[in-house]
């Protein structure tokens, strides 16, 4: 019973911070990153599909996106769905390939990346913290219907607090990789 909750708790962990990793792939670096335009839906015959599911997508140097639609009328439809992202990048076409030219962050541009990182990451630790409070709650009612001991309720709460640290290292790691990937020019 206590070991299924640690193992619950330990997984959902886990999920937070990979649901961290997935988010801050999202967050432009200055750098060409195929993981920039993974968000992109486009209009596939009156369906929105993933831009990598109509296109192939690729890294052409570090300032550039390469993108190639499997269909030559998909084009316009693939630009369109780029001008219309939250990315603030304009659609360079010549023939069947687009291209996107990543400018270069400013100093300023990075320390207000830097911030988006920081909140995002303490979003993930909330998540976490949650997830440890979920557990010990889960505990006190096994504890509170006698199916255990105090001492085991007291050893499980210790466990559990040593996977929530374990787990915000891990997103403090994450963090601070995130942060020098930004500040690097």
């Amino acid at each position: 019973m206590l070991n299924e909750i640690k193992k619950d708790a330990q997984a959902r962990m886990a999920k937070s911070v990979e649901a961290l990793r997935h988010n801050l792939v999202k967050v432009r670096t200055g750098r060409a990153n195929a993981g920039l335009v993974d968000s992109i839906k486009v209009n596939y015959y009156g369906s929105d599909m993933p831009l990598s599911q109509v296109a192939s997508v690729s890294v052409g140097d570090a300032r550039s996106i390469t993108i190639t639609p499997w269909e030559k009328q998909m084009v316009g439809a693939v630009e369109k769905a780029i001008l219309a992202s939250d990315l603030g990048l304009t659609p360079n076409t010549a023939g069947t390939v687009i291209r996107l030219n990543i400018p270069p962050l400013t100093e300023e541009r990075r320390k207000d990346l830097t911030k988006v990182v920081h909140h995002e990451g303490e979003d993930a630790k909330v998540a976490i913290r949650n997830i440890r409070r979920d557990a010990n709650h889960q505990v006190k009612e096994l504890l509170k219907d006698k199916q255990i001991t105090e001492d085991d309720a007291s050893r499980s709460e210790q466990e559990i607090q040593k996977i929530t640290d374990a787990a915000i290292k891990d997103v403090d790691e994450v963090i601070k990789t995130k942060e020098a990937e930004l500040m690097s020019v």
